[in-house]
């Protein structure tokens, strides 16, 4: 294949394929190793759907640069296909929380020397929450079922959007009402998130606490703005389809994939770093040790 006879789409399509494949690759390496050093079956459970996020978001986004005008059936497949991941990631996500916090999922009982932490809310959920509450159990179930809702909203806003579609009765102004619906849920989410980080950092230290909220919040929340961004961008004049090769109705779109394709390699490299298997291999190290002496 010689890139000189290739046009722009060509080559853009090309490098999203070998962003795909990178992705992919620190990915697979990543897996491979926690599942070599398989210690802990909850915890890493719910690593492995963690990272395997990026190279999803990845294909995704590189098979919808394939063939932007014939492949409608497909996007309407794909799309809620990753929308729903998102959630089951969510989930998995509060699982792993839950389980370095040594905390039951599911009566959300706060350990003694836990309770009574400050937790400080910010506008506009001063609006429905007092400024200042105290960590409890309650607190504790209302923070993990902000974070569940956004799962939740976005299987359901997926499944509406693609009946809507089958049936030919999804006007335009429908798309900004999901996108509005979206993004108070995913607002809602990050911001549970967050606070999650705030009150628990202590007990959270030892798990390089920040690099992974920062991979969530970067794959899932950051994205979906993204797209909003673009989208908002493209209808308001500010991108313009004599900047691209697609015209103007696939210039959110592509650009949308494109970038993906990119900020999933940086993600999956930086997986390596917060979901290091570091922490589950000192048993078999000890060991393999032992078997050599």
């Amino acid at each position: 294949m010689d890139i000189s006879t290739m046009n722009r789409g060509e080559i853009t399509v090309l490098a999203c394929a070998g962003c795909a494949f990178l992705s992919m690759h620190f990915t697979v390496q990543l897996l491979s190793q926690h599942l070599f050093y398989w210690k802990n079956p909850k915890e890493q459970r719910a690593i492995l759907f963690i990272v395997l996020m990026a190279p999803i978001y990845a294909i995704k986004s590189f098979v919808s640069m394939l063939d932007l005008e014939g492949s409608k059936p497909l996007f309407m497949l794909l799309d809620p296909i990753k929308e729903c991941y998102e959630a089951l990631v969510i989930v998995k996500f509060l699982d792993l929380i839950y389980s370095y916090l040594n905390i039951s999922i599911n009566n959300d009982m706060v350990p003694d020397e836990m309770k009574g932490r400050e937790i400080q809310h910010s506008f506009p959920m001063t609006l429905f929450q007092p400024h200042i509450t105290r960590l409890d159990q309650r607190t504790l179930r209302l923070l993990k079922y902000w974070t569940w809702q956004f799962g939740t909203t976005r299987t359901i806003c997926s499944i509406s959007m693609i009946t809507l579609r089958i049936l030919d009765m999804y006007p335009s102004w429908a798309s900004w009402i999901f996108t509005i619906i979206l993004n108070m849920s995913v607002s809602l989410a990050l911001y549970s998130l967050v606070k999650f980080y705030h009150v628990f950092a202590k007990e959270l230290e030892p798990h390089k606490p920040l690099a992974k909220f920062g991979c969530i919040i970067g794959v899932i929340f950051f994205c979906f703005w993204q797209g909003v961004v673009l989208k908002t961008l493209v209808l308001t004049g500010i991108i313009k389809s004599h900047h691209f090769w697609l015209d103007v109705k696939h210039i959110d779109v592509s650009l949308q994939n494109v970038l993906v394709c990119v900020e999933m390699v940086v993600f999956s490299v930086l997986h390596q770093y917060a979901y290091h298997v570091s922490p589950y291999m000192g048993d078999v190290q000890t060991k393999f040790k032992r078997r050599n002496e």
